[in-house]
């Protein structure tokens, strides 16, 4: 059965198309600083919002149109994986990504809801076989059910925190079964509300523990996938334990799990935290966290998690710099956390959708590969911090340098080099200069 008869295969057509069922700017062949496009940016689908999510929000109903709608339970899940396969080929997307509830019902117990994902991996699986398609992450779901109010991780309740750890098991043998190339940590309600009720060591403490409980399962089966942590603040706790790619490190540093964990860091996540996602991917990158990316859009005009398709050249440009400057994603890759409005109810409009974001990153990625290529600000910075090189400067960065010696050096110094213009609207309109020339 085919569920998007209305498309065919989308191909790269160039700029000047006016198909709108084709790329103008992603050519999965076309060679960006060494690699192709295919292999720089790596793009996945997800499962939920391509394939779950129907339009609803807080002041109304689903309005998607979705063929496997006609279907319940297990029936209409097994109809999404054959959806999925065909979406995918069509989009020419290599990667996919899900929560284990969105691939299979939960059923009435834990042991049903164990039967129904074995019995929908077994499909995915064979889909995979055939496609050559491959899962990017998986995750578990430890947030939209009722027993998650208080958390998961960090859950008041031990029985709550056992039956997360028992998903997370069973999550990690999913991934091992399918071949996930990472697999994803995601505290959807890992935070309190006030801690007047709350014990904030020991929540942070449980949450460390199933972290490494995670780590030593996978090693028992044998599943060496990359693990990620999801920062995300506020929405839906007032304060979430994994605020933003900062407070995650410092957590990871502190229980010792940095070695085992990187992050995988969405936009809409970075701008709710009041950073941009540039910000975000350069602190992860300059510690060595940088593991994948979540792509979508925020509306800077709303406070919640909208989650829409990235179509802001200028912010993909420079996530694609940060990419370039971490020499690539690894294991990782990019996954369009994203969906279409609730007004965009129409099948065709996920296709339009899954274009519209795949040729601005493609975009943003030529663009930011002619930036490093020129040295535009690496050479600025170079300079800028020049005084770093030499003399007392090269003093303080090798260590050598003590107060009593920079105090001395500044006593005898009392004409100190001036500073110097930061330049911040040239280096500002450089960049403009190279996304309206590319």
């Amino acid at each position: 059965m085919a569920y998007f008869e209305n498309v065919g295969k989308i191909a790269y057509e160039g700029s000047r198309s006016t198909n709108p069922y084709a790329f103008k700017f992603y050519n999965p062949q076309e060679v960006v600083a060494g690699k192709t496009m295919e292999e720089h940016l790596r793009f996945a689908m997800a499962y939920w919002h391509t394939l779950t999510a129907g339009g609803s929000d807080p002041f109304g109903v689903e309005t998607a149109v979705r063929s496997w709608d006609k279907y319940d339970g297990m029936d209409k899940a097994k109809a999404r994986v054959e959806a999925a396969f065909e979406f995918l080929d069509k989009m020419n997307l290599q990667f996919f990504c899900f929560h284990d509830i969105d691939i299979a019902p939960e059923g009435s117990s834990l042991r049903e809801f164990y039967s129904n994902i074995d019995t929908i991996v077994d499909l995915i699986g064979q889909g995979m076989k055939t496609s050559g398609k491959k899962l990017l992450w998986n995750t578990a779901n430890m947030f939209t059910n009722p027993r998650y109010m208080h958390g998961a991780g960090s859950t008041c309740n031990a029985d709550v925190y056992a039956h997360a750890a028992a998903q997370v098991k069973k999550g990690l043998e999913v991934g091992k079964q399918l071949g996930a190339e990472n697999y994803v940590f995601w505290g959807g309600r890992e935070g309190y509300e006030t801690l007047l009720n709350t014990d904030l060591k020991l929540e942070m403490d449980n949450m460390a523990r199933l972290f490494h409980m995670a780590v030593d399962y996978a090693k028992e089966i044998g599943f060496d996938a990359q693990f990620l942590i999801e920062p995300k603040p506020k929405e839906p706790t007032k304060h979430q334990y994994d605020f933003d790619a900062a407070t995650t490190i410092s957590f990871l540093q502190k229980y010792d799990l940095d070695k085992h964990f990187k992050l995988n860091l969405e936009a809409n996540h970075a701008t709710l935290a009041g950073h941009t996602f540039e910000h975000e991917l350069r602190v992860a990158r300059i510690n060595g966290m940088l593991g994948s990316l979540d792509a979508n859009q925020g509306d800077m005009l709303l406070g919640w998690d909208t989650d829409e398709f990235p179509l802001n050249i200028y912010d993909s440009t420079l996530t694609l710099y940060e990419v370039l400057k971490n020499d690539g994603l690894g294991k990782g890759g990019i996954n369009f956390d994203a969906k279409v409005r609730r007004q965009s109810f129409e099948p065709e409009d996920l296709f339009l959708a899954h274009i519209a974001g795949m040729d601005t990153y493609a975009k943003g990625l030529k663009v930011a590969a002619k930036l490093i290529e020129d040295r535009v600000f690496d050479d600025f910075i170079d300079k800028r911090y020049a005084s770093f090189k030499e003399g007392i400067g090269a003093d303080v960065v090798s260590g050598k340098a003590t107060l009593a010696s920079l105090a001395e050096y500044a006593l005898n110094n009392e004409n100190p080099r001036r500073n110097e213009s930061s330049r911040q609207e040239l280096l500002k309109a450089q960049l403009n200069q190279y996304i309206l020339a590319e």
